[in-house]
């Protein structure tokens, strides 16, 4: 893939806005249905009807050789959880990554959900990973930096006592899955490419309770944290605009 950086149009950025959108209704739909007892299988079943459906297709099916239309990542799951016949129970926290492709454009976005009452350890470890990216997003505007975006999120994450997954990262997106520029959760101020508008790429920090040391699973896409601890993660699609930001996914 080409490491240069696309600068969408308006008429891409149009398509890509409403991918995203789909992919917004797509996480809205899950949260109406989730409940205990379901399997995570269930949600990736959700998640490709609702896709398609709506005209769209899910982009994670048979990428690399992804077996499913989604990621259902639990507890101590940091990402690329493969949905299968694991039955989920009150206490338990997810994250659902989904990525529409609608008219060969690309939304993505995920979001955390708890079943039942979460702990009040797993809670607070959401909302912190969530203001995170809200810090984040602050940060994107013409002239600044990836390093912006990544200072802002490692601050906040280890001034609360917790650590962000440095081995995965952002990425642009809109018109292929991946594109350049890689977003790092972590960095320093005037680092990184220098945000121009007309850029789109995801936000999505990873954050664990305990150490962010990972390891991937035998099935080669699951990745867990290695101490056990819980991890959470939040993610939003970012457009750079003339002036400031503009959240695709909001």
């Amino acid at each position: 893939m080409s490491r240069r950086i696309v600068i969408k149009t308006d008429n891409q950025i149009a398509g890509i806005r409403r991918s995203c959108q789909l992919t917004v209704q797509t996480l809205d739909m899950v949260a109406e249905r989730l409940k205990p007892g379901i399997t995570t299988n269930t949600i990736n079943n959700w998640v490709d009807a609702f896709i398609r459906d709506h005209g769209g297709i899910p982009a994670p099916l048979g990428y690399r050789g992804y077996p499913k239309s989604v990621c259902v990542s639990v507890n101590d799951v940091i990402l690329h959880g493969i949905p299968d016949g694991r039955i989920l129970e009150v206490g338990d926290i997810l994250n659902v990554d989904v990525t529409s492709i609608l008219d060969g454009y690309f939304g993505d976005a995920s979001r955390m959900y708890c079943i039942g009452s979460p702990s009040s350890e797993a809670k607070r470890l959401i909302d912190v990973t969530r203001s995170a990216l809200e810090n984040g997003i602050e940060q994107v505007k013409p002239g600044n930096t990836i390093g912006h975006i990544g200072h802002a999120i490692q601050r906040h994450v280890e001034n609360a006592g917790y650590s962000v997954v440095r081995d995965y990262v952002g990425h642009g997106t809109g018109i292929r899955f991946h594109e350049p520029p890689e977003v790092l959760h972590f960095g320093r101020k005037g680092h990184g490419a220098v945000l121009r508008p007309g850029m789109v790429f995801t936000i999505e920090p990873m954050v664990n309770a305990g150490s962010r040391a990972c390891r991937t699973l035998e099935d080669r896409w699951t990745v867990v944290t290695v101490d056990g601890s819980l991890s959470a993660q939040w993610e939003h699609t970012v457009l750079v605009t003339q002036t400031d930001v503009e959240v695709l996914t909001a």
